[in-house]
């Protein structure tokens, strides 16, 4: 029977500095079941679907059968009924984007900033409602915020609205780039009390009169994913789907600190993908009569992704432990999801650049993570906004126009 460091060393050879250890034996049980489905299930069709620009719905929702958001083996000795431990949740991101960014995706709008949204802003009776079948994969949620001319200003600009008339309210407008938009069960739309101007969530139903979800076709990056462009035309909730817990900006914040440092673990996990395909690749393949892996220059290239990726594990792993110990800061998620983000940008590239012609083909596994990564680097704060949010806690001064 193998020892868990023999576990950790199978699952993840590139986790040089061991932060895999972090893990309990249950979690750690789970990640190898996902591991399984992932080769046995998602990584045989991936290829297909990402040519296509579809989702395999049918194979990702195999991953439920490991348990990977309400298993007993994740909540053993956890006061917390509702979520597993952030080292768990780094690691799971971790996994899932290590082998492909879309499936990493398509979960953290579902288990991240859906959950996130109802965990924070519902009641204790809609926590019950829409969490536990959101856990369970009975219903799809996803996150309505971003709008056609207000993304990275959104906080200012969101021009979706909600009138309230009765024990209903109105929304009208529209959202685009929501993942998941057009198979969704349950929808967190955000909008702008018309009354007191402040920002709410509003949960429309799947079928709700009024609402259209388009997916946004023709996209490089992401192709898996549906995201999709919203249309709000006189779509009625009830006064009982409004999440009474967000009331302004301050409250999508605080759903953004979590949110920002899940896309920093995907970061993470496409960095160490990227870097464990092109390994594979230069120690396979010869030119001269050698191995690839064999010239200077590619070694060269590959200790530099292997540093990318293990710098970037220590980000994750380290935000995990703060965390969990309660200390939930704007600045940390920003400045993991800005690290992350650079080092894995570099990475596919000298992956991309290791493999040669063969980095351009979707059998090399590198394409994917090439392209992935570029949504992956702007979607949850664009470098650019993370790097001001960083610089105005570092240095006192606000620089946002």
């Amino acid at each position: 029977m193998s020892t868990k460091a023999e576990i950790i060393r199978e699952l993840y050879p590139e986790d040089v500095f061991h932060y895999a250890e972090k893990l309990t034996d249950g979690e750690l049980e789970v990640l190898q079941h996902v591991r399984q489905i992932i080769e046995n299930d998602i990584r045989p069709v991936v290829t297909d679907h990402w040519e296509r620009g579809k989702f395999p719905f049918e194979a990702f929702y195999k991953l439920k059968e490991a348990g990977i958001m309400n298993s007993p083996k994740l909540f053993e000795g956890r006061d917390d009924k509702w979520k597993a431990s952030e080292m768990y949740n780094a690691f799971l991101y971790y996994e899932l984007s290590r082998f492909d960014a879309s499936i990493a995706t398509f979960y953290t709008v579902h288990g991240g900033l859906g959950y996130n949204t109802i965990l924070i802003g519902g009641s204790e009776e809609q926590k019950q409602e829409f969490a536990t079948k959101i856990r369970n994969f009975e219903w799809q949620t996803c996150f309505a915020l971003t709008e056609p001319d207000h993304g990275s200003d959104i906080a200012g600009g969101l021009g979706t609205t909600a009138e309230r008339k009765g024990d209903k309210w109105i929304l009208n407008g529209e959202k685009r780039w929501i993942g998941g938009a057009d198979t969704a069960d349950i929808v967190p739309v955000f909008a702008r009390d018309v009354e007191d101007g402040k920002i709410k969530c509003f949960i429309v139903r799947k079928g709700a009169p009024g609402y259209k979800a388009v997916p946004i076709p023709n996209k490089i990056s992401l192709r898996m994913v549906q995201n999709g462009h919203i249309t709000l035309d006189n779509v009625e909730v009830p006064e009982a789907d409004r999440l009474p817990n967000i009331n302004g900006f301050r409250s999508v914040n605080e759903i953004f600190i979590h949110t920002r440092a899940d896309v920093a673990h995907i970061a993470n996990g496409v960095t160490a993908g990227a870097f464990v395909a092109a390994l594979r690749n230069t120690t396979e393949r010869e030119q001269f009569d050698r191995k690839l892996a064999g010239f200077q220059l590619v070694q060269e290239k590959l200790a530099r992704m292997q540093s990318n990726a293990i710098a970037a594990l220590g980000y994750s792993v380290r935000i995990a432990e703060l965390m969990e110990n309660g200390e939930y800061e704007m600045f940390n998620s920003s400045l993991a999801k800005m690290h992350n983000s650079l080092r894995m940008r570099e990475t596919v590239a000298l992956a991309r650049e290791v493999t040669g012609g063969n980095g351009i083909t979707l059998e090399t596994d590198v394409a994917r993570f090439f392209a992935d990564a570029e949504a992956i680097y702007t979607y949850e704060g664009t470098h650019e906004i993370n790097a001001l949010l960083v610089g105005r806690e570092i240095t006192g001064i606000g620089a946002f126009i």
